[in-house]
């Protein structure tokens, strides 16, 4: 163990719940989004191991309101693999993202951290939380915030913030404004020191003393119904703590000039997934396979399989492909930019381009399943639930099929119910 006088940092990684996965359909109905594998790991291992490579790290939270059972598997697993305490915290309803963590203040201050890092279990990005912390000793502010900048038409629908040039200093901060603010935005990734939680407690004590003088004085609810207000215990990390402590030297800047994407929608994991291999080559590159044709299957740019996948050396693999435990590839198969789940079966000579495969589908001889690689429009990814059977010869193109449906024609731009 280290020396008490070092300082120590604990992580909370915020997991959201069942009600927020909605977007990730097919593919959360038989798995939470965040144990969804990106580059052949859980989404919410990318967090976890960046958080493993900070020096002191004494503890790992995840916070979120899925049932426990959900998450208790991997977090056995988790904690055993990288040596440290990982914990699941179920909330008993959403307390918003600064809320949440008040809500388990005692929790998590049990180590007695310097440090406490916030991150989000739905961005994909090089979390670089080692240079983050040394900007944030050198600020000594109470918190920093990772940001990154984008381009000005798309930095509206994230949350905006203007930063001294020189300082870094957060001077002002705007939740998806409607009129251009800043093409720095908010990568939902931060450090705090402990006085993070006296302000969220001074936000929900104002809002008590608040509710009680509306409660005196029901004229001023008949003249604006928006400022009926929120629960007391109901915090948002950037409406409620960002934008009031902004400009105040309490809050700074970190810039990251890697990748940053929010995994929204399941045509965002497939490239997240690829972002997240090429990362690997940086800290993992242990974790790529690699094969010329000769004794395994031909490898080509940035791949994941897994231990237990047979993959026939006539395959070609990559770039940019995950593939999951048990799946059988046969001769002749040629796979890009796509994820394969567990337990599927791809037959000599298939294609598959830009999709999601699902856990137990089978794809026939011959066959091609692919999309054109559009990640934000509806049908731009091609996704098979689970158990689904193409059959041979058969064509499948920027579709969605739902579980355990059986396709032996082809099918075009539909979502196949």
């Amino acid at each position: 163990m280290e020396s008490s006088d070092q300082e120590k940092a604990v992580a909370v990684i915020m997991v959201g719940g069942p009600t927020k996965g909605t977007r990730f359909r097919p593919l959360s109905f038989n798995t939470p989004k965040p144990l969804f594998p990106l580059a052949g790991q859980p989404m919410v291992h990318h967090p976890i191991s960046a958080c493993k490579r900070l020096p002191n790290l004494a503890h790992i939270f995840l916070i979120g309101f899925y049932e426990e059972r959900e998450f208790a598997l991997y977090v056995s697993s988790i904690s055993s693999e990288l040596k440290v305490p990982v914990r699941y915290l179920k909330e008993d309803k959403p307390h918003g993202s600064a809320g949440g963590l008040y809500y388990f203040r005692n929790i998590i201050m049990e180590d007695n951290p310097s440090h406490v890092f916030l991150l989000n279990c739905d961005v994909c990005c090089s979390f670089p939380l080692t240079e983050m912390l040394e900007a944030h000793k050198r600020y000594g502010g109470m918190g920093t915030v990772l940001v990154i900048k984008v381009s000005a038409e798309s930095a509206n629908q994230f949350g905006e913030l203007v930063a001294d040039t020189i300082t870094n200093e957060l001077l002002h901060y705007t939740e998806k404004p409607e009129t251009f603010v800043s093409d720095l935005i908010n990568c939902g990734v931060y450090i705090f020191t402990p006085d993070v939680f006296t302000a969220i407690q001074e936000v929900s004590t104002h809002r008590e003393g608040q509710a009680n003088i509306r409660h005196l004085s029901s004229f001023e609810t008949l003249q604006s119904p928006t400022s009926r207000a929120l629960p007391v215990d109901f915090i948002r990390l950037d409406q409620d703590i960002l934008s009031p402590f902004a400009g105040k030297k309490q809050l700074y800047t970190y810039e990251t000039m890697d990748f940053w994407e929010q995994i929204k929608t399941p045509g965002m994991s497939v490239k997240c997934s690829g972002l997240y291999l090429a990362q690997f080559r940086l800290t993992s590159p242990h974790l790529l396979a690699a094969g010329d044709g000769t004794k395994s299957a031909t490898i080509v740019g940035d791949v994941y399989v897994h231990p237990s996948a047979k993959v026939h050396p006539t395959a070609k693999i990559g770039p940019s492909v995950s593939i999951s435990a048990n799946v059988r590839v046969g001769a002749g198969v040629r796979l890009i930019s796509c994820i394969i789940l567990d337990d599927v079966e791809v037959q000599e000579n298939a294609v598959v381009i830009n999709s999601i495969v699902g856990w137990k589908s089978s794809i026939g001889k011959w066959s091609r399943v692919q999309a054109d690689g559009d990640y934000n429009a509806k049908l731009g990814i091609t996704i098979l639930g689970e158990a689904v059977t193409v059959e041979d010869e058969v064509v499948v193109i920027n579709s969605i099929v739902l579980p355990n449906k059986t396709l032996n024609l082809s099918v075009q731009d539909e979502i196949i119910l």
